[in-house]
């Protein structure tokens, strides 16, 4: 039942126990990333469908998750709508050629995934054939808004000040951005499913900066025409907003099969807040996985019991793994999701 859970839960269906998988679980924490890290940069790694797959395998070879998440990142398909794009030492990602003017916006293409993100696409493949029916594998895209952000403020940024500026001052040429962008991640997510994908995450991560009439008016279409292009794929679409408890009637109706929620509000909340007709995913803090193991242990109990046994629970943190995390750690908090959560007719059956 293991290789079915994860997707089961997304459905909610019943399952034998919660499953869980972590963001940013194939990363810097883990001794044997660091090692393929120290011989190759960060962008060869993404574009090397080998090492993309072998490090995507990595932490489902360690532990017992309940499903495996592409190595990538969210920004590679900026460069096929010719973004020129660099991960600068200790700075993270650097656009080139920021996007500041509607002659700007109206220079991007959109993506043909096969073409301009092909090493992706071989990375499903070359995972999938490596899975077999063990565990489902995740494919992943950032939001438009998230995507726009990079795009605008030339890396990441605080406040967010030029991405609002831009919607305020040409709201045409922001739309203009969006819908770009909304089609490219819809290009992009169906490429991934179509070469095995089982389950895609659309990523946020930078939305909660926004307040609500923002959100309503500058962000909400296009998120709502990525989930809704998704609509019969045949598989489960996760909107993950994160910092966005204050968005998330909103978030709920620009639409999705799974809401990831982060842990600045109670999970049994924001399920309330969302509507049970719907999955939910989290919320642990990742920081919690620096604290000794029974705490970790009694934190995730807690998630559980917000949760109380209602299907359509995927255990998650609120965000990535942080790097400092010891491995052992999330070896625990694992262990202690499963053992908590099985359910009684499973250890009959046992």
């Amino acid at each position: 039942m293991r290789q079915d859970r994860f997707l089961k839960a997304c459905r909610r269906e019943p399952v034998d126990a919660t499953p869980i998988w972590l963001m940013r679980q194939a990363g810097r924490y883990l001794p044997e990333y660091r090692e393929i890290r120290s011989r190759h940069g960060f962008l060869e790694m993404c574009k090397t469908p080998e090492l993309a797959a072998e490090v995507t395998l990595q932490p489902v070879r360690r532990f017992d998750l309940d499903a495996a998440i592409l190595f990538a990142d969210i920004l590679l398909p900026l460069e096929g709508m010719g973004i020129g794009l660099e991960f600068a030492k200790n700075e993270g990602p650097v656009i080139h050629n920021p996007v500041r003017s509607a002659g700007d916006v109206a220079q991007l293409r959109v993506i043909e995934p096969e073409r301009d993100v092909p090493y992706v696409l071989e990375a499903v493949r070359a995972v999938r054939r490596e899975l077999a029916s063990r565990v489902p594998l995740i494919g992943f895209s950032g939001a438009p808004f998230t995507l726009a952000s990079y795009l605008v403020e030339g890396g990441g940024s605080r406040d967010y000040a030029l991405c609002k500026r831009a919607m305020w001052e040409d709201p045409l040429a922001w739309h203009e951005l969006m819908h770009k962008l909304a089609v490219v991640v819809e290009r992009y997510l169906k490429a991934q499913v179509a070469a095995g994908a089982q389950a895609v995450q659309v990523f946020d991560s930078w939305v909660g900066a926004l307040a609500p009439e923002d959100y309503r008016e500058f962000v909400l279409p296009h998120s709502r025409y990525v989930m809704e292009s998704l609509r019969g794929q045949g598989v489960p679409v996760i909107h993950f907003a994160n910092n966005a408890s204050t968005l998330l009637e909103l978030v709920r109706e620009a639409g999705g099969d799974v809401f990831g929620v982060d842990w600045r509000i109670d999970l049994d909340e924001a399920w309330r807040r969302i509507g049970h007709g719907v999955a939910i995913q989290g919320n642990l803090d990742p920081a919690a996985l620096l604290a000794p193991p029974e705490v970790i242990e009694q934190k995730a109990r807690g998630i559980l019991e917000r949760a109380a046994g209602r299907p359509g629970h995927i255990f998650n943190l609120g965000h990535g793994i942080l790097k400092e995390t010891p491995v052992e750690h999330v070896a625990a908090l694992v262990d202690s999701v499963h053992r908590h959560s099985r359910r009684e007719d499973a250890r009959d059956r046992a």
